[in-house]
Formats: structure tokens, C-alpha cells, sequence
């Protein structure tokens, strides 16, 4: 057979995957720390958390929070909502509590009503306890709405956060601390809305930039 050093081959093109990124859908349980009161729905901590999934593609929140709720509200309000009665979430976020501290309602009754939603919130996850995420409560006593009375607001949210975070490790739910994060409001004045007293858009960033690592955690593969 002849040899001819003219002839070259032909290298078939390199097909290169398209990855599609998995959807995880998403529910919030909460109350105006979670609508984000006094910012745009898109500015909420669970907007910008959807959003900042990388490798996810996250459908829109569904939320169930209003301002002012205690922990008795949230739960009647998950009750009677029809749109999610039978349905399942890939994970959750609870942030419940402040308006319990607020209100002067005891300690003792939000232990119990914390665990029943907290329970609630782990069966909306499919079961999976790992796919629940809950937040502490953040201390507004150092915002210009609190008139300077941190010295009292202060230590009675570190005791409700106390009760959820041990309840929280009872349960073997995820638990993000960002207290320390709404504390930093005392020097940093960007870090409220203009109501001066819920967090701006900028503290819900620093919220999502502690919840996404912990999420990525249970769904990387």
C-alpha cells in the first residue's frame, strides 16, 4: 500500500456536556425577618438565597410569613393554607421568635409551639431533618428603634435563641447563627431598612453567605 504523507485525519469535534443544574424548590416559614420587611421581595434573605445557589437552579420561595406573627400565628397560618396541604420541599428555613420575646409571651410556650412548627417544618422537607435550616433570632435592641434598651432586649433574645437552638440540635436540624451579624447594626447603620429597625437588603446578604455553604453541604454531589 503506498504511503502518502499528504493525507491528514480528521479529528471529530469534542462534545462538551450540558450540564443542567438541579432544582431545588424552597419554603420559608417566618415572619417579617423573612419577607423582608421594608425592602423588596427580591432584596428578602430567601430571594437573594434562591438566587445565590450556585450549581442550583432554585424555584421561587414560597413563603408563608408576615410581620408582627408569634410562633401561634405561623403555625395557624401553615394550617389553614391550602396551597400547600400534601406538599413536600427539597429544604426549608424557619425564623420564628421575635415577636414572641416582643410580646411578652413566655418562654415556656414558645419551647412548645417552636417544636411543633419545627416538626412541621421537617415533614414539609420530606422527612429529612438535614434539610431543614433554621435561623436565630436577630437582636433589634441595638437598632435606633429599640431607644437604647439592648440592655434588656438583648439578653431575653439570647434566651429564646437558647431554647431553639437546643431544640434544633434535639431535632438534628441545621441552625445558623446570625445574631452576631444583626449585632454589627450598632456601628453600621447600612445594615437596617429605612424603618431603622429590620435589616436592609446588605444584612440579608451577610445572612445568605452563612446559609449557602450549610445547604451546599447536604446537596452537593
Amino acid at each position: 500500500m503506498q504511503n502518502n504523507s499528504n493525507n491528514t485525519t480528521t479529528t471529530p469535534p469534542v462534545v462538551v456536556p450540558v450540564t443542567i443544574k438541579d432544582t431545588l424548590s424552597y419554603l420559608a416559614l417566618g415572619d417579617s425577618y423573612t419577607i423582608g420587611q421594608s425592602v423588596t421581595a427580591q432584596e428578602s434573605f430567601p430571594y437573594q438565597l434562591a438566587a445565590q445557589l450556585p450549581d442550583f437552579k432554585v424555584t421561587e420561595p414560597h413563603i408563608i410569613a408576615r410581620t408582627g406573627w408569634i410562633t401561634d400565628q405561623l403555625i395557624s397560618a401553615i394550617n389553614d393554607a391550602n396551597d400547600i396541604k400534601g406538599k413536600t420541599y427539597d429544604f426549608v428555613t424557619l425564623l420564628i421568635g421575635v415577636n414572641d420575646q416582643y410580646g411578652g409571651y413566655s418562654q415556656t410556650n414558645y419551647r412548645v409551639k417552636f417544636v411543633q412548627v419545627l416538626n412541621t417544618a421537617i415533614k414539609f422537607a420530606k422527612g429529612n431533618q438535614k434539610h431543614v435550616f433554621v435561623l436565630s433570632i436577630p437582636d433589634y435592641g441595638v437598632t435606633p428603634y429599640a431607644h437604647g434598651d439592648d440592655g434588656k432586649i438583648g439578653p431575653e433574645i439570647d434566651q429564646f435563641n437558647a431554647i431553639n437552638l437546643e431544640e434544633s440540635k434535639k431535632a438534628g436540624v441545621n441552625y445558623i447563627d446570625i445574631t452576631p451579624i444583626s449585632k454589627e447594626a450598632a456601628f453600621d447603620l447600612t445594615l437596617l431598612a429605612n424603618d431603622g429597625l429590620h435589616p436592609s437588603a446588605k444584612m440579608y446578604n451577610m445572612w445568605v453567605q452563612k446559609l449557602v455553604p450549610e445547604i451546599l453541604k447536604q446537596f452537593k454531589k
